[in-house]
């Protein structure tokens, strides 16, 4: 069952340990296929040496398993309730990467003195309150702190990640960690100064319309 987004997940959930967003079994990548609605997920607990495609979990909304062997990821309540709640999302990621979850520890958010912040996130790396693990609360308040940044850091928890597929939310996932590894930086020398909120819309536009190839470019 949706095999082709089951191997996609399954490349997504192997980039976090390669990015060193992850250790053990910890962090966790899902993907919605748009046409039927269900949702592939990675399974609780399993290392990512050992994950297989055919590890991968399919839920339905609900939360009801529909396809695989294993038990879906702890946090599958939280994946679910923004994919119900944002009709555009089609990936969801969770890491506790290091620099980003130091970060969440202190309820600092990541403010935009980078250009690369301003590019990929186009304001500040939000900080949302602390929310318990397990049901939908997580998701709540995603939803509630997130904004328009593609990610958001939970306090006292970690890094989730959203995007139109799960590589824009790996994407998001990974451009927390390499920015927030660099404020930390910053700040051992001093204090940062964030860019005017004018050339934080100048920079964000500019990357989202400028960057990358056209269309069937090569």
């Amino acid at each position: 069952m949706l095999g082709e987004l089951r191997r996609l997940v399954w490349k997504m959930n192997l980039l976090l340990p390669h990015a060193g967003l992850v250790t053990w079994t910890s962090g966790n990548v899902s993907g919605r296929d748009f046409e039927t609605g269900l949702v592939a997920i990675k399974p609780s607990g399993v290392r990512y040496e050992l994950l297989r495609p055919e590890d991968i979990v399919i839920v339905d909304l609900d939360g009801r398993v529909v396809w695989g062997r294993r038990k879906p990821s702890v946090d599958t309540a939280t994946h679910l309730y923004i994919y119900r709640h944002c009709p555009d999302v089609g990936g969801v990621v969770h890491t506790h990467s290091p620099y980003a979850t130091a970060f969440a520890a202190l309820g600092r958010a990541i403010e935009p003195c980078l250009t690369a912040i301003c590019d990929e996130f186009g304001g500040p790396i939000p900080v949302g309150a602390y929310a318990p693990i397990g049901g939908e609360e997580i998701g709540v308040e995603i939803l509630r702190s997130i904004g328009d940044s593609p990610a958001i850091l939970m306090r006292n928890h970690g890094v989730f990640a959203i995007g139109a597929t799960p590589e824009a939310a790996v994407k998001a996932a990974v451009m927390v960690e390499d920015v927030a590894r660099t404020v930390w930086l910053s700040l051992q020398l001093g204090e940062v100064q964030p860019l005017p909120p004018e050339e934080v819309e100048r920079l964000h536009r500019r990357y989202r319309e400028q960057y990358g190839q056209p269309a069937g470019g090569c």
